[in-house]
């Protein structure tokens, strides 16, 4: 394993332990909300934390983006820090939700971890050394055909501006597809995708925290990311594609002619 994901790994063990403890508690917990919709708990912080202990300790000089402290720091080495994708689902006990963290080195997204304290499962990446669950091998699936494809997606629940256009898209796939779900952990989903059990995914509005650790485990499982347009922007605009190379292309015949000018931005 390379260094700096044993490093990540570390990190996102640490952080599923606090995780772990506080889901035993829910109850007991200080949750505020960051905006409508958007809440923050003491476990993300503490999460959170850990992981920047971790990572600050064995590579002090590199640079972070961390979900809820931000950014800090100026490398050519960035850390992308989700301490807890999915903290409505963690606070309401429904066990989907994960810590992500991606390197990236001079924009390019290196190394990757997602785990799944609830399971105990971690899947991890390395550029050009391919993507794992434990121990196994990632493939994307090898559906070619939408009409076959599980698709999985995030509802909008911060800001509602594309709200139209999500739901002609999803009126669309939910005819064209064998079902679209919505588990509520983008990494975790995307996660999914590199494992083969989604065969697509698509959402708006996302932050660079909830996707860099799971786009690079697409790519080295065998799939395609793009965003709303098929392009290689979505960690800035938010909006995603992912799939299996078939399924992705069928995703995009969907989605693109549905898109406003905001979304195409």
């Amino acid at each position: 394993m390379h260094p700096m994901l044993n490093t990540a790994v570390k990190a996102a063990r640490r952080a599923g332990s606090i995780i772990n403890r506080a889901s035993q508690n829910l109850d007991l917990l200080k949750v505020e909300h960051k905006s409508y919709n958007d809440f923050v708990s003491e476990v993300d912080k503490a999460a959170e934390s850990a992981i920047l202990e971790v990572i600050l300790e064995a590579y002090p000089s590199h640079a972070i983006l961390a979900e809820e402290s931000g950014a800090q720091g100026d490398s050519e080495f960035l850390w992308i820090i989700d301490p807890l994708d999915g903290t409505t689902n963690f606070l309401h006990g429904f066990p989907q939700y994960s810590v992500s963290i991606a390197l990236s080195h001079k924009g390019s997204i290196m190394q990757a971890v997602i785990f799944d304290p609830a399971r105990n499962d971690l899947y991890t990446a390395t550029r050009g050394s391919g993507a794992f669950l434990n121990d196994r091998r990632l493939r994307v699936s090898k559906r070619t055909r939408l009409e076959e494809a599980l698709i999985g997606t995030g509802f909008p629940f911060r800001n509602f501006d594309d709200l139209d256009a999500y739901l002609a898209i999803f009126r669309e796939l939910v005819q064209k597809t064998s079902g679209i779900r919505r588990p509520g952990s983008a990494a975790l989903d995307l996660a999914s995708v590199a494992a083969g059990r989604f065969d697509g995914f698509w959402e708006f509005n996302l932050s660079p925290w909830d996707i860099a650790a799971g786009t690079l485990l697409i790519t080295e499982a065998g799939g395609l990311v793009g965003d709303l347009q098929g392009e290689a922007h979505y960690l800035k605009s938010g909006h995603i594609v992912a799939g299996a190379p078939k399924i992705f292309g069928q995703l995009l015949q969907v989605i693109a002619p549905r898109l406003t000018e905001r979304l195409k931005a």
